[in-house]
C-alpha cells in the first residue's frame, strides 16, 4: 500500500488519525493551520509549565482513547482520582454527591428531591427501546422529572452547554452521555498533561515516516476521481490519493472549490463556541471538580477545578480554576476583548466566593474556541452526513459524524479510527487491483 494521504486538521481527531494510518504503512502527510497541535488540547505556558487551555479529563469508559494512549506508552501513566461535584444556585454553595447531599437540596421540594433521586437512577434504563433521537430533551424530561425540576435545575444547567437551543436537542444525545460518564466519579489526567499526548502521537507519526506541518494552513481543495489537490495558502500544492479533514464543516466549505463544494453534505449545524478563563489562585475553593453555577450573577454559569485531579504541583503550587460559558461565536459576549471578560469575570468569581481575596488571584488568561459543540436537530441520525464524500477521495472526521455520542477526546479516537478502517480498506483493495494488473502487463 502506498497511497499518499493528506490528513487536514492537528487535534486529537486529526492525529489519531495520521497515527494510525502511518503505523498501517502509509505516507501520511499531517496539515494545522495554527502554530500548535491539539485542537481543544492546545496549551500554554505558565510559570515554564505547560497548561491546556480548555479543560480535559479521561473517564474509565474511554475505552479507544484509553487504547490510543496504550500504543504510544502514556496508559500507565493516567492518574485517577476521585471526583465531587457541586452545585451553585442562587449564590449558595451545596454538594450534590450523595442521596444526603440530594436530601439537603432546598431549591427543591422533598417530593421533587425524591422524585429527581429516583429518575436519576433509572434514566438509562427509562430511555432504553424509545426514539429518542426524534424526542425533544424538554420533552422527555419534563415528562419524567415534573416540571418544577425542568425548569429549576436541569434547564438552567443542561442549557449552558447549549443555550435556548438545548430543549430541542435530541433526547438521545443526553442519553449517551450519562452513558458516558456513568455515574461514575473517578476521572483521569495523564500524567504529563494533554500535551505529552499530543507530543507523543507526534512522534509516532515523524518516526514511521509520517510528515508533520504546523503553521500550514489550506487555502483551497480541489477533488478528483482518481486524487485530491491540496493547496496551502503560500501557493504550494500537495497531490494526494485520499485527504481526510477534519475541520468543522463550515470551514471545509470555506477552502472547497466549486465541484467540491455541490459535493459536501448538505447538513448545515449550528454550532456553539466557548470563552474559557483560567485562573490561577493562591488557594481552592470548594474542591470540587465541577459546579454548575445557576442564577447566581454570573455571566459564567460553570466552574471545573482541576487541582483535586491533578493535584497543585505542575502548576508551580497553585490551584487552576476554568471558568466558561459556552455560546454562539458572534454573540456580544464572544466577540468582547479579553481583558474586559477577565476584569469581570474575576469580580463576579470574588463575589461568589466570600473566602476568596483579590490578592489570592495569582493569574487570569482567557482564551475562546468557535466551534466546539454542535447544536443537533431532531432525527439527526437519519441526518448525520456520511463519511465518503461520493465522487471524491475525500473522507470527512468531524464533530458533525460524532452523533449520538458526546463530543470528548475518546468519541474523536473512535471516529478516527473508522474512517482510517475505510481507508485502509480501500488502499488494500487499489493495491490488489495493482498487483494482478501487473503479470498481463508484463506478458505484452
Amino acid at each position: 500500500m502506498s497511497s499518499r494521504v493528506v490528513v487536514i486538521g492537528g487535534g486529537i481527531c486529526g492525529l489519531a488519525t495520521a497515527h494510525r494510518l502511518v503505523r498501517a504503512g502509509l505516507p501520511v502527510t499531517l496539515l494545522e493551520a495554527g502554530d500548535q497541535l491539539g485542537g481543544l488540547g492546545t496549551f500554554f505556558s505558565s510559570q515554564d509549565r505547560w497548561v491546556e487551555r480548555f479543560y480535559h479529563c479521561v473517564m474509565p469508559s474511554d475505552d479507544a482513547l484509553l487504547a490510543l494512549l496504550g500504543e504510544v506508552g502514556l496508559k500507565d501513566g493516567v492518574g485517577w482520582r476521585p471526583t465531587r461535584m457541586g452545585m451553585v444556585v442562587d449564590g449558595v454553595h451545596r454538594s450534590f454527591n450523595s442521596a444526603l447531599d440530594l436530601l439537603r437540596f432546598t431549591p427543591l421540594s422533598l417530593a421533587d428531591r425524591i422524585r429527581f433521586g429516583v429518575i436519576s437512577l433509572l434514566l438509562r434504563r427509562l430511555g432504553k427501546g424509545k426514539d429518542l433521537d426524534r424526542m425533544r430533551t424538554e420533552d422527555w424530561l419534563r415528562g419524567l422529572y415534573g416540571d418544577k425540576v425542568w425548569s429549576t435545575l436541569l434547564a438552567p444547567m443542561f442549557g449552558a452547554k447549549f443555550g435556548s437551543a438545548f430543549g430541542d436537542v435530541p433526547a438521545l444525545y443526553l442519553w449517551q452521555r450519562l452513558g458516558r460518564e456513568s455515574n461514575d466519579s473517578v476521572r483521569g489526567y495523564p500524567a504529563g498533561g494533554y500535551k505529552s499526548v499530543i507530543d507523543a502521537l507526534r512522534a509516532s507519526i515523524e518516526a514511521g515516516g509520517g510528515e508533520v506541518r504546523t503553521s500550514a494552513p489550506v487555502g483551497r481543495l480541489e477533488t478528483a476521481p482518481d486524487r485530491v489537490l491540496v493547496t496551502l495558502a503560500d501557493g504550494e500544492t500537495i497531490e494526494a490519493d485520499h485527504v481526510v479533514s477534519t475541520v468543522p464543516l463550515p470551514a471545509l466549505r470555506g477552502i472547497a472549490d466549486e465541484d467540491l463544494a455541490r459535493r459536501l453534505p448538505e447538513v448545515r449545524l449550528p454550532y456553539q463556541g466557548v470563552v474559557n478563563t483560567l485562573f490561577f489562585l493562591r488557594k481552592p475553593l470548594s474542591g470540587h471538580y465541577w459546579a454548575p453555577v445557576l442564577r447566581s450573577g454570573t455571566d459564567f454559569d460553570g466552574v471545573i477545578e482541576m487541582t483535586p485531579l491533578t493535584g497543585t504541583e505542575r502548576y508551580g503550587d497553585r490551584h487552576l480554576v476554568y471558568v466558561m460559558r459556552y455560546t454562539d461565536r458572534e454573540s456580544a459576549l464572544y466577540l468582547e476583548d479579553d481583558a474586559s471578560i477577565a476584569a469581570r469575570w474575576t469580580e463576579q468569581l470574588l463575589n461568589l466566593h466570600e473566602g476568596l481575596a483579590p490578592e489570592d488571584v495569582d493569574e487570569v488568561r482567557v482564551f475562546k474556541a468557535p466551534f466546539v459543540e454542535p447544536v443537533y436537530p431532531l432525527g439527526y441520525l437519519s441526518q448525520r452526513p456520511a463519511v465518503e464524500v461520493p465522487g471524491t477521495r475525500l473522507l470527512l472526521a468531524t464533530t458533525a459524524h460524532v452523533y449520538p455520542n458526546v463530543t470528548s477526546w475518546n468519541s474523536s479516537v473512535e471516529l478516527a479510527n473508522s474512517v482510517t478502517d475505510l481507508l485502509l480498506r480501500d488502499a488494500r483493495r487499489s493495491s490488489t487491483q495493482e498487483n494482478t494488473a501487473w503479470p498481463a502487463e508484463s506478458a505484452r
